[in-house]
């Protein structure tokens, strides 16, 4: 049987062809990789790179640090607002109970006008919280 020249036989020598075509373009590829980074650690630009590196690590570990005392400082000054607030609480139910408080036959005072304000304000923003 008399075979053209033009014709290919199916099998391994298509295969094995396009196989080390790939193999070797993923060998220069990791070659190239290999000798770039030999520059690198040759040149001045390693020194560079690592000391970035170091750096960055070096304010990262401080700006943690500043975010952890920050949160600190954030709780305890909440803890400081919610004491404030139940003794602003405690007050304002005092003025409130020395106004409504009936006097035998007396006269009572008016409510001054700036207690209601107080109070609306203080309403108001605690609701929001």
């Amino acid at each position: 049987m008399c075979m053209n020249s033009s014709e290919r036989l199916p099998g391994k020598t298509f295969y094995s062809s396009f196989r080390r075509r790939r193999l070797s373009k993923r060998y220069n590829l990791r070659v190239h990789g290999l000798n770039r980074l030999r520059k690198l650690k040759k040149g001045a630009d390693y020194g560079k790179i690592v000391g970035t590196k170091v750096e960055m690590e070096i304010n990262n570990l401080k700006l943690y640090m500043e975010n952890q005392s920050i949160m600190e400082e954030n709780q305890k000054l909440r803890k400081k607002a919610l004491l404030l607030h139940q003794e602003n609480q405690a007050l304002l139910s005092q003025l409130q109970q020395k106004f409504s408080q009936p006097n035998n036959g007396k006269i009572l005072p008016q409510k001054p006008k700036y207690v209601e304000e107080i109070l609306m304000t203080e309403n108001s923003i605690y609701a929001r919280t």
